[in-house]
This record gives structure tokens, sequence and C-alpha cells, in this order.
């Protein structure tokens, strides 16, 4: 907002609220998808999902997702921001490649100037018959699809993306925006997740936020999650009962002497 990049006065469509306290993830699905049935007109649309850690936004996403690809048909993406942070952050290093000693210079590389240049040498669209971004620009013509687990995870762009995110993000939140409008125009159902914050300033009027109305079991279930996934490492295939509950009890002795130091 201070750099004017996004409309200081936007205001997002209202929320539904959807409390999770004593639902399965297929009754927490159904519930927001019976929403979207009620203004359905048969097109694609943008389903936003936030919520605190530990209410199950991951999990709701994935349901939503395999009931609309598999009980109704439909083309489904589940949008990440990520790998456009990574692709200006690319355009950025590449930058400092051709205009310095390659070293990394932040304060050279990311001026207003050049932000605006990275962001129009993005391109979102259909390429080879299918949605992708189209990093055409200093030399590089790729597409994200191709480059995600390549050029998008190399050295220079992993250890500089949160410097390049700090500074991009009303860049990247209008380049997606864009992105997700045009997909859902095209009558692709679009699963966004994330913080309120970022996800504000997509256009639908199909937001729904997660709560749980004991929140004292947001920090339950943290801890179960924990005390699985800590038991898991301990365990082989095949455990026998007493193994899990020996498993359990001492990860349960982990966490316990955490909190009392």
């Amino acid at each position: 907002k201070e750099k004017g990049v996004i409309d200081k006065d936007y205001v997002p469509e209202k929320y539904i609220t959807v409390d999770v306290l004593g639902k399965s993830p297929d009754e927490v699905s159904d519930e927001i998808l019976g929403h979207l049935e009620a203004g359905d007109d048969g097109k694609g649309s943008v389903i936003v999902i936030c919520g605190l850690s530990g209410t199950g936004k991951g999990t709701t996403v994935a349901k939503i997702s395999q009931k609309l690809k598999e009980n109704e048909g439909k083309d489904v993406v589940c949008w990440s921001n990520g790998n456009i942070f990574r692709s200006v952050t690319l355009l950025a290093a590449t930058w400092c490649e051709q205009n310095g000693d390659g070293s990394f210079d932040a304060e050279k590389a990311l001026t207003k100037e050049n932000l605006a240049d990275f962001i129009n040498m993005l391109s979102f669209g259909k390429f080879n018959g299918k949605f992708d971004t189209r990093i055409n620009g200093l030399g590089l013509d790729l597409l994200v699809s191709e480059v995600q687990n390549t050029e998008l995870k190399a050295p220079k762009v992993a250890k500089n993306i949160p410097t390049v995110a700090q500074v991009t993000q009303g860049e990247v939140i209008i380049f997606a925006d864009k992105a997700i409008q045009l997909m859902g125009a095209d009558g692709i159902f679009v699963l966004l997740e994330g913080r309120e914050q970022t996800v504000d300033y997509v256009r639908t009027p199909h937001r729904f936020i997660l709560t749980l109305s004991d929140e004292s079991l947001i920090g339950k279930r943290r801890a179960a999650q924990r005390l699985m996934a800590g038991a898991l490492k301990e365990l082989k295939d095949g455990a026998e009962d007493g193994e899990v509950l020996t498993a359990l009890d001492e990860q349960l002795a982990k966490m316990v002497e955490e909190v009392g130091n």
C-alpha cells in the first residue's frame, strides 16, 4: 500500500465463517461446496480458504479439490504465489549477473523501476494448450511449469527469495489476482489457501474462514500432530501396539521437558 501498488481503499468481499469443531473434513468441505452450489452459474470459481494454523485449511482444500474432480468432473487448480516470487527472484539474480560482479545486490537490483520491469517480464496465459506463467526477459524465455523444479530451485533463487518477497508482495498479489481471474473465467475452479492479508486482494464472493469455537483445541491438535510425527520417526513398519504406546510416551516426555525448560 505504501508504494501505491495496492489500492489503500480496497475492501474485500465478506468472509463466510465455518466452525470446524466436531466436524469431519468431509463435512467441512461439503458445507463449503453447499454455498457454491447455491450460486452456481456453471462456470469456474475462485475459492479462498483462510484460518488459523490447526483449523484444517490444507485438509479442507485437498477434500474440496478431490470432490470437485471426482464427483463433478471439474478442472481444479490449487494456486500458490510461491513460483511467482521465485520467478521475480530469478530475474533479479540474472540482472545482478549482467550488471555487476555476479553477487546479489538487493539495493541495486530491487529498485522500483527494476521491479516494475521484472513483473512486466512475466505473463500468464495458455502456452502449449495449458495455463502457465512465462518468464521472458534478460535473455530468459522459460515456462514456470518446466523449470519449477530446476532453475526456480537453484541456489541463486533459494537464498535470495526472502529478500525479494519482502519488497514484491503487492506486485505479486496483483499478478496472481489477474491469473486467478483468468482461470476462473475459463471454467477452472481455483483453490487459494493463505493469510487474509494476502488473499483479501483476490476478487471472489467465495471466501471462507475456518474457525474453532473452542480455540484451545488448536493447541491440542498441534501437540497431537507433533506427538504422532515424532513417534512415527522411531517406529518401523508393522510395529506392535505396545511399541507404539512406548514411542508415544517417549515423545510426550520430550515435549513435557521442552515446556519445563
